[in-house]
């Protein structure tokens, strides 16, 4: 083809699938692809479609994004389109079928043969197809380009052993499948290493890990462990589930420094017979058993959740009872999804599918009340003193506001001034919130402390070598913040 080939990765879903192109990128620069400027909009060599099966619009949305390429790949035939993730290993054929200007559909098993798959469809001029039944690598023995210098996705475990009736992700995912601890701790050792001061353990079903080692206290066991790794400032997971959510990981948690006090525990519905027709294996009862007994050992959490709204049979009746949770509970904030059909599944072939008018009446009423309490929430943190740590890209007003922004220990996203003096995503600042809003806080007086890390050491030094070389003198200082920083910790996929 001569010359440098570029690529673009374009994500949709949940954390799993952002992981997962971190990877894909990782192997592409491993095969000697550069990745292709931001804004290039559709003029990189090869775009891969990482996607997701759990939305309803899902398919929608993959198949007008390819046509939307189909008249710049004519224009341009060494240009390559690879769909993967969720979607591709659901559909299969059917892609290349429905748009076949698609070089390469893989799966969510097999995405390591990706650079293998592009240059097989190159010279045999035809669309490679393979979606591997099985796990034929677990994700972290591969090549990766992570988002972030400061923080990193860790998986601990792939797959899922849960038979949810609305969720595809288990047929596509496969069984659980846990990592060796001692494998888990050596990348977590690694990251830091590099400069990494805060992980987020990643899995399908975070708090069941160890039930394919045999071992039902592995997870709080792991957690404690990370607590012992010099230079780990912030440790996370997510997504638990509340039938694994055992009293000895509370502890690990209350116990463990640098385990932060937040937690993401998906309800999906407060009802008992909503919860039962979901194969939910917890009922309310437990589920705020649990809520109880977090803030109790931990009374500055800030609790996260997903709420499905309108699952098939759900009574006005049954609604409330969800409405009742969230009074109870508090979250500090709710991923709320109105249900979707998603072919495979039980859900969508069981009765009482709710009119959509309904569905999306029940849905601004528990949007309104999540709101309400989210910012009677945040308001209790107006004139506490935190430490935050620098973001990048996430205050998308701070350069015309003059702030900076950083997410507190409960994950929370703070607004601050920005001071005189140079501060870098990764370091760590002192402020007092002095505003509270429902989704964010400001601290609008000077910032009390800086501390420089070596998280921010490394952004600086990756920031340094990836831009281009001056043209000619510059003055003053870079401009902190250009790419997008990983995502705000969550479930997102409405299926954990």
């Amino acid at each position: 083809m001569g010359g440098t080939r570029t690529y673009e990765v374009r994500t949709y879903g949940c954390q799993m699938n952002v992981h997962d192109s971190e990877r894909l990128s990782g192997l592409l620069e491993d095969a000697g692809y550069v990745r292709a400027p931001e804004g290039s909009d559709g003029d990189a060599d090869v775009i891969v479609f990482n996607t997701c099966a759990v939305r309803e619009n899902a398919d929608n949305k993959l198949y007008g994004n390819l046509g939307h390429l189909a008249p710049k790949k004519a224009r341009r035939p060494g240009m390559q389109i690879a769909v993967g993730g969720c979607l591709a290993q659901k559909d299969r054929d059917t892609i290349v079928q429905r748009a076949p200007w698609v070089d390469v559909v893989f799966g969510t098993h097999n995405i390591g043969k990706l650079p293998v798959l592009l240059e097989r469809a190159r010279v045999q001029e035809e669309a490679q197809v393979e979606i591997a039944e099985s796990l034929e690598a677990f994700p972290s023995t591969l090549p990766t380009r992570r988002e972030s210098a400061y923080a990193a996705w860790v998986s601990i475990s792939v797959g899922c052993n849960n038979t949810c009736t609305f969720c595809i992700v288990p047929a596509l995912r496969g069984k659980e499948k846990d990592r060796r601890p001692g494998d888990i701790l050596a990348e977590v050792e690694a990251l830091v290493a590099e400069g990494v001061s805060e992980i987020t353990l990643l899995g399908q079903n975070v708090n069941a890990y160890g039930s394919d080692i045999g071992d039902r206290e592995a997870f709080s066991k792991l957690l404690r462990a990370c607590g012992t790794i010099d230079g780990l400032e912030r440790v996370r997971f997510t997504s638990p589930h509340p039938r694994d959510f055992t009293d000895d990981v509370i502890a690990a948690m209350a116990e463990t420094p640098n385990v932060m006090p937040q937690l993401h525990m998906p309800l999906q519905s407060g009802s008992d017979p909503v919860l039962k027709a979901m194969r939910r294996s917890y009922r309310q009862e437990r589920y705020l058993g649990i809520i109880e007994k977090v803030r109790a050992a931990i009374p500055h959490a800030a609790i996260t959740t997903d709420i499905i709204v309108g699952f098939p049979g759900e009574t006005e009746a049954d609604f409330e009872q969800t409405l009742h949770v969230v009074r109870e509970a508090r979250f500090a904030q709710a991923f709320t999804f109105q249900y979707s059909k998603r072919p495979g599944t039980p859900a969508a072939e069981m009765d009482g599918q709710i009119p959509k008018e309904v569905v999306q009446a029940r849905y601004e009423r528990l949007v309104a009340l999540q709101e309400e309490i989210s910012w009677k929430e945040n308001k209790k943190q107006v004139g506490r003193t935190l430490e935050l740590m620098v973001a990048e890209g996430e205050g998308r007003k701070d350069g015309t506001t003059h702030r900076l922004s950083g997410r507190a220990p409960d994950n929370r996203l703070v607004h601050f001034t920005k001071p005189d003096q140079e501060i870098r995503p990764g370091d760590v600042v002192t402020v007092e919130v002095t505003y509270a809003a429902p989704h964010h806080l400001l601290a609008e007086g000077p910032v009390l402390d800086v501390r420089r890390t070596r998280a921010g050491d490394a952004w600086e030094k990756r920031n340094a070598a990836e831009r281009p070389a001056p043209s000619g003198v510059m003055l003053g200082l870079p401009k902190i913040g250009a790419p997008e920083p990983l995502p705000a910790v969550a479930s997102g996929c409405g299926c954990d």
